[in-house]
């Protein structure tokens, strides 16, 4: 009989630390902010940076609008577009580069015809392997 009372009086303590222990909340917010506003896009790494003119494909655009990269990235899933990484810092370009807000300059929007991509991205910068 007195076993089964400290089993009783245990199993009414532990339901009683139960109740009052705290709920984790495991729920994580990060504001990664608004996207640079740059004419021809920005760089898909930190600090994103505007991208040159020329670096970024047609099929990066609809219309005028750049639809992004990065965090920032808004196409299908799917998506795989052209870059010229010959103007990306990393590959050691130095040359100018527009600051943000500026506007397109009509003369430099890049189209299929004369645009020089070199590597396929996914739009979150990744390179895609096997296609150029």
């Amino acid at each position: 009989m007195r076993g089964f009372t400290l089993v009783l009086l245990g199993t009414v303590a532990g339901i009683g630390f139960m109740a009052t222990a705290p709920k984790a909340e495991a729920q994580v917010s990060v504001d990664i902010g608004v996207a640079p506003d740059c004419p021809y896009g920005y760089y898909d790494v930190a600090p994103y940076a505007c991208a040159p003119a020329g670096y970024y494909g047609p099929e990066w655009f609809t219309g005028d609008v750049f639809i992004g990269a990065g965090p920032w990235f808004h196409g299908a899933s799917e998506f795989q577009g052209h870059v010229n990484n010959r103007l990306h810092p990393e590959h050691g370009y130095k040359g100018p580069v527009p600051q943000r807000g500026e506007k397109a300059e009509p003369a430099k929007r890049v189209d299929s015809a004369h645009f020089k991509g070199n590597e396929v991205r996914d739009g979150r910068g990744h390179a895609v392997k096997g296609k150029r």
